[in-house]
């Protein structure tokens, strides 16, 4: 048997681990976007579904360097759309975490689990999205039935992963679908990951959809603590601390909790004037 080429060191996007790992033909055609040649290899009757030592396919390739068309021939040759690397992570994981809206629809048309099980290794394709800062793909995700409040044991929920990494648009798309703000993971909170990412846009948006200023994690330290003095998230938060919010703002938090992820659907349903219901929807 002809010895295999190594390929370069693959590395998993959120916990940034490398590993060297056996490649193969189908490997290397996927992981380079050789649609001609990874045709050729189909046709000739190369298998899809070889793995290498890491137990990554060619479409695990394909997903994480984004590249569309392997992905379709992949999968229309009958490639097993949910097989995990060593790190639990499947196709659609690596497909977010590279944020590649193209491999995720194919994916998903295909059948992909949404919201495969989490292991020690690995995070959600909505945690992975948030890491990336890819709104348009977490719109996508929640759309399909993403699950909000999934906890990884290294940050928490998705909301927790894009406020850690500052990405505003994504916290947004998150919470007006109904993430719970307050949540904490190990007792920190959203805005605890806000307020070291230094984000006074992140900060401000936390705190229209309610989250708490007093909320203290394991070092018994509140969000204000992590900010540097002076700084814009510094003003921002205690701007908050000194002016509460107003009873309409108020009100708005006690609606959407209450509705909680159903409340983009029924608040339309309910006959309010456009003004009061793009309030509530935060347009």
């Amino acid at each position: 048997m002809p010895q295999m080429k190594l390929s370069a060191a693959r590395r998993c996007i959120i916990m940034d681990i490398d590993i060297s790992a056996d490649s193969t033909p189908m490997h290397e055609a996927a992981h380079r976007g050789r649609v001609l040649a990874l045709k050729q290899l189909i046709d000739n009757g190369d298998p899809v579904n070889i793995v290498t030592v890491d137990n990554a396919t060619p479409l695990h390739d394909a997903c994480i360097h984004g590249n569309p068309h392997c992905v379709r021939l992949l999968l229309q040759a009958g490639a097993q759309i949910d097989v995990r690397n060593i790190h639990g992570s499947t196709a659609l994981c690596h497909a977010c975490a590279v944020g590649s809206v193209a491999c995720v629809m194919l994916l998903l048309e295909y059948g992909a689990k949404i919201n495969p099980t989490l292991t020690a290794l690995t995070a959600t394709p909505l945690h992975e999205a948030c890491n990336k800062g890819n709104s348009e793909l977490v719109r996508l995700l929640i759309g399909r039935g993403a699950q909000l409040e999934t906890y990884d044991i290294h940050t928490g929920s998705p909301l927790h992963t894009a406020c850690a990494k500052g990405h505003t648009e994504c916290a947004f798309e998150l919470l007006n679908a109904g993430a719970d703000v307050t949540a904490s993971n190990f007792h920190t909170t959203a805005l605890h990951h806000a307020a070291r990412s230094g984000s006074a846009d992140l900060i401000e948006l936390l705190m229209e959809f309610g989250g708490d200023l007093y909320a203290s994690d394991t070092k018994n330290k509140r969000p204000l603590d992590y900010t540097a003095p002076n700084s814009p998230a510094r003003l921002t938060l205690a701007q908050y601390l000194n002016a509460p919010l107003s009873l309409q703002q108020l009100c708005r938090i006690r609606v959407r909790r209450t509705l909680g992820t159903r409340a983009l659907e029924v608040l339309p349903q309910l006959g309010l004037c456009r003004l009061i219901l793009d309030y509530l929807c935060y347009k």
